[in-house]
């Protein structure tokens, strides 16, 4: 649940909600991305949904969103970690996009996912559905 607690930090930096300076939400948002959130994304790319493609079609509308948004979340945090500045209205949108990708994963794709494959391959696989 790293990515949620991140994207609501994102979503309330600079407001009155937000306890965190804007640097502490970025160096938060660094640690989040380097180790987990990169390979988390890798991960749904190169094994989730080539084995998703062997028992079902990938051309789904939800798939196709999700790979937009794994390219939006790149974009939106490449923006925020090369920056001098800290570019609220950017934080606020990536905090969004992070809750509700995540979100859309855990109660769209997954499951989806998990219904089409065999229970075998499922457990294969287990240890990527996070």
């Amino acid at each position: 649940m790293i990515g949620l607690h991140t994207g609501l930090k994102l979503r309330r930096a600079g407001t009155e909600e937000s306890r965190l300076i804007l640097e502490e939400i970025i160096n938060d948002l660094r640690e989040f991305w380097i180790p987990e959130g990169q390979q988390h994304f890798r991960e749904e790319e190169e094994i989730l949904l080539p084995a998703f493609a062997q028992y079902a079609s990938i051309d789904r509308q939800e798939i196709k969103e999700m790979l937009l948004e794994h390219v939006q979340i790149r974009s939106f945090i490449d923006t925020l970690l090369r920056s001098k500045e800290h570019d609220l209205p950017v934080m606020h949108e990536l905090g969004l996009l992070l809750e509700t990708h995540i979100r859309k994963e855990e109660r769209v794709i997954f499951p989806m996912i998990e219904k089409a494959l065999p229970e075998e391959r499922l457990q294969e696989l287990a240890p990527y559905f996070h």
